[in-house]
């Protein structure tokens, strides 16, 4: 679950961590009145969208005058930014950031995640700041430093000042950075963060360090023990079929393709749309439901895939361990026949009861094509969607 960047730095002052003065503005109005609130003379507009990128697609505008500011944020409300992190539907700005600009003197990086294969939460820091990290990795990576944390001893100072020192900063300013790193780690941790990232992370011209932007990502899966970080939530930010797939307990991901993917199991649908991409397909979602998944929930999935006019073939491809293939099979009759499916289906049922569920499907009547084999299976449903 990701946060809104004025969100994010709402959390960042309660830890510490020193950040910008801003208000939020639902209106041109309110962001006039905040821009007096705040005083001065210039400020930075910031639209707020869960997406990276905001400057170059111009959802960030540094303005002079309060007539200014009023003007930059009519231009935003009410639209939707495009950025290369949001697809070209882009996404709502439903508020903006009021902000006053800062005296930057020099632009650095700092993120937290996990890496999975240490099972250690790892820290990034690079000199490289407000650029594409991800472009500084690909041909600099010796501009990034990473220190791994224990989780028995916990973040500790020396880790901090090794990135502090790495990056080129003074001895105070890197007592600084160690006090900012010790307070993301406490949100990491005490927050269930999946990701926390400062891009840029500043030197002032008063030499002071402090968060310019700010990025938070929650881990979904404890958001049953962090209720406020789950109030926090906005729904407007998110896809509508992801946000719909949530309610039934289905792991959605909208894709680009014409494919829809229906599978039990991460790996399994991971592996699926690889297949179907290796014989020419193009999948047009990620769908997990699950390894008890029932006949509501196959139900529901199949609404989710066919809310999609880009599709034009289903690939189904369970494995029946802890369900039967037999309950999966009368699921799918039973979702073809109350969405008055169109598209042809392709349905691969392998384990508890397989035989009887591929009987069920070819004496439905209905347009689905019961196939044993894996590649074949991949194969026959892209010469399908293409033939459509």
């Amino acid at each position: 679950m990701n946060l809104h960047e004025y969100q994010a730095k709402e959390i960042f002052a309660r830890y510490g961590i020193p950040v910008p003065q801003g208000q939020l503005a639902e209106s041109p109005e309110a962001a006039r009145a905040a821009a007096k609130q705040l005083g001065g003379e210039r400020f930075v507009v910031k639209a707020q969208v869960h997406a990276g990128g905001r400057g170059k697609a111009g959802g960030v505008k540094l303005v002079e005058g309060y007539d200014a500011v009023e003007e930059a944020a009519k231009k935003m409300l009410g639209q939707r930014l495009v950025t290369k992190q949001t697809g070209a539907e882009g996404l709502p700005i439903n508020s903006v950031w009021i902000e006053k600009p800062s005296a930057i003197a020099r632009e650095l990086y700092v993120s937290a995640l996990v890496d999975r294969s240490r099972e250690r939460i790892v820290f990034m820091a690079s000199a490289a700041g407000g650029m594409d990290i991800e472009e500084v990795a690909a041909h600099t990576p010796e501009r990034i430093k990473h220190v791994y944390v224990h989780p028995a001893a916990g973040l500790q100072p020396y880790q901090a000042r090794q990135l502090g020192f790495f990056m080129g900063l003074t001895k105070a300013q890197v007592d600084q950075f160690t006090r900012i790193l010790m307070g993301l780690y406490r949100i990491f941790t005490e927050l269930d963060a999946a990701l926390v990232e400062i891009n840029p992370l500043i030197v002032t011209a008063d030499g002071d360090v402090m968060a310019l932007d700010a990025k938070l990502n929650f881990d979904s899966n404890a958001l049953f023990r962090q209720k406020a970080i789950a109030e926090m939530r906005d729904f407007s930010q998110e896809d509508e079929r992801e946000r719909e797939a949530s309610k039934y307990d289905l792991n959605y991901v909208t894709l680009d393709g014409d494919i829809g993917c229906m599978v039990n199991g991460a790996g399994l649908a991971m592996a699926t749309m690889d297949i179907v991409k290796l014989h020419g397909g193009r999948p047009a979602n990620f769908l997990d439901v699950g390894g008890g998944t029932t006949a509501e929930k196959v139900t529901e999935a199949f609404k989710l895939i066919t809310k999609s006019p880009d599709v034009k073939a289903i690939f189904i491809n369970i494995f029946g361990g802890i369900v039967r293939c037999d309950l999966i099979a009368e699921g799918i009759i039973q979702a073809c026949r109350q969405v008055g499916l169109k598209i042809p289906v392709v349905a691969r049922l392998q384990g508890t009861n397989m035989d009887k569920g591929r009987e069920m499907l070819k004496a439905s009547g209905l347009a689905i094509t019961p196939v044993e084999d894996l590649t074949e299976a991949a194969k026959t449903v892209v010469a399908l969607a293409k033939g459509a």
